[in-house]
């Protein structure tokens, strides 16, 4: 995940040397980077349509030709197979994976090396090259950064406290249905044993194949696994003052020393650099696909640029073509427009949209995922707020009544233990869902999402399955009646109504204010309560095969 500051990285762009078999233009000048146009025609802001035009992307600031490049030097360009790496081969064979639209809970995780420092953010190794504070505070604690550099924090990551099957069995008690967690972040420190990726957890750190141990875990105790791959934002993702960049060439010290050249990323921008960079960028997930067969494979921020297409449409001919061969249905999970060729989100080809802290104010068809911290950074930090079950089970409900699935993010300790506020709050979630997962599992938004405040007393939230309405309740109990609304007798006879939790059925009726029930004295659970209600015509299933909302699909 990301910060939503930081301007576009001009100055090292990696479009100013040759790439193999090419040469610059006759006159000798650098290409740009060709960044997708503003969308100019309207959007519909109600499902958070948008597209790659924000103020800053983390793509690798290149250009097409060295893209081309990159595609002509990969060896192996995947399995044979339907998929073929273009746009109208996507679509012609992707569907959005019938697991993932029953799931609507599954769990992310932020850990690694900047959790280690733990301090300001998992942003760390950018920071403590960059900003005043973060620099003071490390030269501080662990000394000069020309000196004591990020990389020398990989011994200091040893993850004598990470337990693969007590965490696969807190997530499975969480009530998720997929756990997703980061194989590397910004900084492309591997948590694998990879044989592409030196700098990685088996040979260095704490000396173990994290995402191998996870995967098995998790997998064991019946729920899908998945990756999300941050490390394309590394190439640019340090930017020194001049005056330590030039203190640490001189000295060939840390972001200078040729021996870890390939972790930083910061001497060597050129554009053959980048190159390589891709190219491995590519073998990388190559060997997570092979090695792990993941059922979700994440991309954050930095894929979104269209001249990245031809190399994102390679990785996705090659998993699903993997897939294929496996059986088993798989989904790719991107930001923005990243598999969107038309340039917004609502034209997306063979991904799921995710929309990182932030939810569409309105309903959203279709199929799409919000990602949201568990605490105050997405990587443990010393100090930071960790929100409760009541809050994130909040959060869960609003994304499911809009027809979304709610990616929830934990932090782990530099030791790989998981903080006791978290642990309390991911166990709330499933004490809850263990009542109310009947409302929440397998369903789909009603014609509206909600009504009601819950600073003015109640809040009421709306999902669907099949014939079944559910109302579920945020507030105080209040023993006594309650009205929905938004169910009037004119909406349709109601058959019956029941308390998820509460084996019996409830006393109501319906008149021209809406669905009357009377409650029982005894709260069946904390947090908040659903209605199940019967008898009423719903409307159809809001899921679709390519996951874009109804209203696109002839686009």
């Amino acid at each position: 995940m990301t910060k939503k500051s930081i301007p576009l990285l001009l100055t090292f762009a990696c479009i100013n040397t040759l790439v193999v078999g090419q040469t610059l233009s006759p006159a000798g000048q650098a290409e740009h980077p060709q960044h997708d146009a503003p969308i100019t025609r309207p959007l519909n802001n109600e499902i958070s349509e948008a597209g790659n035009n924000y103020g800053f992307d983390m793509a690798p600031e290149t250009t097409p030709r060295v893209v081309a490049a990159v595609i002509k030097s990969i060896k192996h360009k995947g399995p044979k197979g339907p998929l073929k790496p273009t746009w109208a081969s996507l679509k012609a064979n992707y569907q959005v994976p019938e697991w993932f639209k029953v799931a609507k809970f599954g769990i992310c995780m932020h850990w690694g090396l900047y959790s280690v420092p733990a301090f300001g953010n998992e942003w760390y190794e950018k920071h403590m090259y960059g900003d005043p504070k973060t620099m003071k505070w490390h030269a501080e604690h662990f000394g000069p950064q020309d000196q004591f550099g990020y990389k020398d924090f990989i011994p200091l990551f040893t993850a004598e406290r990470f337990d693969p099957n007590a965490l696969a069995e807190l997530i499975k008690k969480s009530g998720a249905r997929f756990f997703s967690p980061a194989c590397q972040h910004h900084d492309g420190f591997a948590l694998w044993d990879s044989k592409v990726a030196p700098f990685n957890s088996k040979l260095m750190g704490p000396h173990r194949d994290i995402i191998g141990e996870l995967a098995k875990a998790v997998r064991e105790r019946g729920l899908k696994f998945g990756i999300t791959n941050h490390q394309i934002e590394n190439f640019q993702f340090i930017n020194p003052p001049a005056e330590l960049a030039e203190k640490m060439r001189s000295e060939s010290a840390d972001l200078y020393d040729p021996k870890w050249a390939n972790f930083y990323n910061y001497a060597d921008r050129s554009g053959e650099a980048c190159r390589k960079f891709l190219v491995n960028w590519y073998e990388r997930n190559v060997e997570l696909i092979d090695k792990y067969r993941p059922d979700i494979l994440y991309f954050d921020n930095g894929v979104d640029q269209r001249y990245l297409d031809p190399l994102k449409l390679q990785v996705a001919a090659y998993y699903y073509n993997r897939a294929k061969e496996w059986g088993k249905q798989v989904t790719i999970d991107t930001k923005k427009a990243a598999y969107a060729p038309s340039g917004v989100n609502t034209g997306t080809i063979g991904s799921v949209v995710d929309f990182e802290s932030n939810v569409p104010p309105g309903i959203r068809s279709g199929v799409w995922n919000a990602d949201t911290p568990i605490g105050s950074t997405w990587g443990y930090t010393e100090g930071m707020h960790s929100a409760d079950a009541a809050s994130l089970v909040a959060k869960l409900i609003d994304i499911a009544s809009k027809n979304g699935t709610m990616m929830l993010n934990i932090s782990p300790k530099g030791d790989g233990s998981i903080p006791q506020q978290q642990v309390d709050a991911l166990l709330g979630i499933g004490k809850w869902l263990d009542i109310n997962g009947e409302a929440i599992y397998g369903t789909h938004n009603w014609i509206k999402f909600g009504e009601g405040d819950l600073k003015k007393g109640r809040k009421i939230s709306f999902t669907v399955k099949g014939d079944v309405l559910y109302a579920i309740i945020q507030g105080p109990w209040n023993n006594g009646q309650l009205t929905v609304s938004a169910l009037p007798e004119s909406m349709g006879r109601i058959s019956s109504v029941s308390l998820l939790g509460d084996s019996e059925k409830l006393t109501y009726n319906q008149d021209s204010n809406g669905l009357n029930v009377i409650l029982p004295a005894k709260q069946p659970c904390d947090i908040a309560w659903s209605l199940k209600i019967k008898g009423l015509k719903m409307n159809p299933n809001t899921t679709t095969k390519d996951g874009n909302p109804i209203e696109y699909q002839n686009q």
